[in-house]
């Protein structure tokens, strides 16, 4: 790359040149200092980018749930693996029994877990080797059942730890058609955006222009779960859940270009 080297630094390396010359020199030099003018340096640059409004905001609805999705199964234990599996297969089937007498049908009913693994005496420190001894096996079987009546939700539970289910980890309470619900939260969203927009205007002295995108991100359907205590339960009383509401939630972001 080649370097540009001013007429007064030649000037000063010469210093041959007449009084004359010298001075054309000091012109040049004073000519090749000055600035370049702005609209010629934007002639050759970018345009600097326009600004910008960029803003988020939560639309939310709450709905009472139609649906609920019961977490349950079997734990065995026995000396043996073959025992253990025997031994919670023999629960399970009672399981699936009383789903099917609570008129739960199959294909609401899926298997969420099963596994089968040993279990192991306490660790003791005066014994002469660190080996493990195995003293029995364990078996477990979790089943995801789905009840599309809130009324058989207490009554379906009841039934589950009845027929031989020892392990309850919880009710997830849904909606079986959130659309239109996600869609009022979806305009809830959209108008606090130009809600808060309008603040900005206003509070900053702008004035937004055409909207530059819109998006939406995490469309949210909590499901809160609501535990139910085995030991409480009585097929004279009932277990009884409180599904209360849900909460269907969306997020829109949009950026709007800020005018001159």
């Amino acid at each position: 790359m080649m370097r540009h080297v001013s007429p007064i630094a030649r000037v000063s390396l010469r210093g041959r040149l007449t009084g004359a010359a010298l001075a054309a020199g000091l012109l040049i030099g004073a000519a090749a200092m000055m600035p370049v003018p702005a609209f010629a340096q934007a002639s050759t640059g970018t345009q600097a980018e326009e600004g910008r409004l960029s803003l988020s905001a939560r639309g939310e609805v709450r709905i009472a749930p139609d649906m609920a999705m019961v977490t349950a199964g079997a734990q065995t234990r026995a000396d043996t693996a073959a025992e253990a599996l025997s031994a919670n297969a023999r629960a399970m089937a009672g399981v699936f029994e009383a789903l099917e007498r609570a008129g739960i049908e199959r294909r609401d009913i899926q298997t969420s877990g099963l596994s089968l693994s040993a279990v192991y005496a306490p660790y003791d420190s005066n014994r002469n080797n660190n080996e493990q001894r195995i003293t029995g096996y364990e078996a477990s079987n979790t089943v995801r059942v789905v009840v599309r009546d809130m009324d058989r939700v207490g009554r379906t539970i009841d039934a589950l730890v009845a027929s031989g289910a020892n392990q309850l980890q919880g009710v997830n309470f849904t909606h079986s058609d959130p659309g239109e619900a996600r869609d009022e939260a979806r305009r809830r969203a959209v108008r606090e955006l130009n809600r808060v927009r309008g603040l900005y205007e206003e509070a900053a002295g702008i004035s937004t222009g055409r909207l530059l995108s819109m998006s939406e991100s995490g469309s949210v359907q909590p499901m809160p779960m609501m535990y139910a205590r085995a030991e409480a339960v009585s097929m004279d009383a009932g277990t009884e859940v409180a599904p209360g509401e849900i909460t269907i939630s969306v997020n829109v972001d949009a950026v709007w270009a800020i005018e001159p």
